[in-house]
């Protein structure tokens, strides 16, 4: 199979790959993102030695895998080690006897670092006492626990402190790559519909595999997310027990932030936990926020210190919205539900937060990529619900000018009426009053297929895109 997408990765393992220098190359990235696809098509799956951990499992049956895989890759008879010490010599002895290029993949090495096995002391004595020093050997290790490749392995503070060579983040598709990679699959949907599949299911390429050819938008996402036997139908009970020791903590932590929505503040998550201010809260929020399913954001005139939180996972957004409560499955269950105001609700926010994410691509759409910004958001609260105001994107930009994002996803033409022109010029007053900016203050609308054209949208828009922007990188 061919890799879709990925010229950034594939330029770094070739770049790796040319120079005689010994090199150990972290992959990283969410789970499902298609990291060790990558890695085995590049390399054509042609490895001196490849390994791969084991979940949920103990430090004797991952010695035993190992063994296992050592005979595989040198056609030998080795028993199970001792202990890593012992796996990792063996491992260099084989080695030893290869000649010309050598190339180690270990897959999943987060699993092997089972409770005391010790096994970054079996690592970490492979790569400094011998491997570090051998031309052109190449130590690609993978995982999904994020968190962990970052803080145990990137980030040692013991021996393996800035052994790491080369670090790679393996991203989800972006819309541009989604439609390319559908299209590979002769799947061919307008971009109304990527956008909505890219809502439910990110670009992680695991779920997209489940799109299939002459169904629509709708159609999939029922298939995929709703029968009995979809894939996302279950997925999220898997999610994190693969990811996190104590998993069940960081789904309850993710669930409160579910909860709070925009009141989703380190001060709020810690009187909800009853806490105190935990260190333990915060090795949470930061492995959640490594593996891709949370971000954090500082609103626009607010300490940077003082964090909000939010789930940036599409999949588990849509989980915990529609498919958790499903129930039994009955056919309709999805296709009929389009025009529910709770899907109209969600509809607008995940789109807000595919914005957020093609940040790269609304800046060159304006003709700003070479000026440095901060992104935000800014609201205010009013006497009433419905009298507060909330900024959707803002891009606060050095030259001097802040744009004020109003994001609207919509089947058709957005129309600013009268009313919604007054809404706007209110927005923009209330902001430049609260935030005393003496900067220049420009309106853009971000929707769907573009403004209807009437003295309104001429009058108060500086800008007036559409979503086809977030596909052109």
């Amino acid at each position: 199979m061919k890799v879709i997408a990925r010229d950034f990765e594939k330029k770094k393992l070739a770049e790796i790959m040319e120079s005689d220098s010994p090199a150990f190359v972290a992959i990283y990235g969410r789970r499902r993102v298609g990291k060790t696809f990558l890695v085995k098509e590049f390399f054509q799956h042609q490895f001196s030695f490849y390994a791969t951990g084991l979940a949920n499992s103990d430090t004797k049956t991952q010695l035993g895998q190992f063994a296992v895989f050592l005979n595989q890759s040198f056609n030998t008879e080795h028993k199970p080690p001792k202990n890593w010490l012992n796996a990792f010599h063996l491992l260099q002895m084989e080695l030893m006897k290869v000649s010309g290029p050598r190339v180690i993949f270990i897959d999943e090495l987060p699993w092997f670092d089972t409770k005391k096995s010790d096994f970054l002391t079996g690592l970490e004595f492979f790569w400094n006492s011998w491997a570090s020093t051998q031309a052109g050997l190449k130590l690609i290790v993978c995982g999904s626990a994020a968190s962990w490749m970052i803080h145990a392995l990137i980030r040692n503070t013991g021996g393996l402190y800035n052994r790491v060579t080369h670090r790679i983040k393996v991203e989800p598709f972006s819309l541009q790559e989604t439609e390319i990679f559908l299209k590979s699959k002769n799947i061919h949907l307008d971009r109304y519909q990527i956008t909505n599949l890219y809502m439910v299911m990110g670009g992680i390429p695991y779920y997209l595999e489940q799109v299939k050819r002459g169904l629509s938008m709708a159609q999939n996402i029922e298939q995929i997310c709703f029968e009995e036997t979809g894939l996302l139908k279950s997925e999220f009970k898997f999610i994190f027990s693969s990811l996190f020791k104590n998993a069940d903590k960081h789904e309850q932590l993710l669930r409160k932030i579910y909860e709070l929505g925009a009141r989703a503040t380190r001060e709020n998550l810690v009187k909800s936990f009853y806490l105190q201010s935990s260190g333990d809260l915060t090795l949470k929020l930061n492995e959640l926020e490594d593996s891709g399913f949370l971000k954090s954001y500082t609103p626009f005139g607010v300490n940077k210190s003082k964090k909000t939180y939010a789930i940036a996972d599409y999949y588990t957004l849509f989980y915990l919205k529609f498919i958790e409560n499903a129930g039994r499955y009955e056919p309709g269950q999805w296709t009929n539900r389009l025009t529910d105001p709770s899907v109209g609700s969600w509809s607008g926010l995940a789109f807000e937060q595919i914005c957020w994410d093609h940040v790269k691509n609304i800046k060159k759409a304006l003709g700003i990529t070479g000026v440095y910004s901060e992104t935000s958001i800014w609201s205010q609260k009013g006497d009433s619900e419905t009298s507060g105001a909330q900024i959707d994107l803002i891009i606060d930009r050095k030259d001097r000018v802040i744009n004020l994002f109003e994001i609207k996803f919509s089947i058709n033409a957005f129309e600013i009426t009268k009313a919604y022109d007054l809404n706007l010029r209110n927005k923009i007053g209330a902001f430049k009053t609260a935030t005393k900016t003496n900067k220049a203050v420009f309106l853009v609308m971000l929707t769907t297929f573009g403004l209807v054209q009437n003295e309104y949208a001429r009058s108060i828009v500086q800008n007036d895109l559409t979503m086809d922007v977030l596909f052109d990188d």
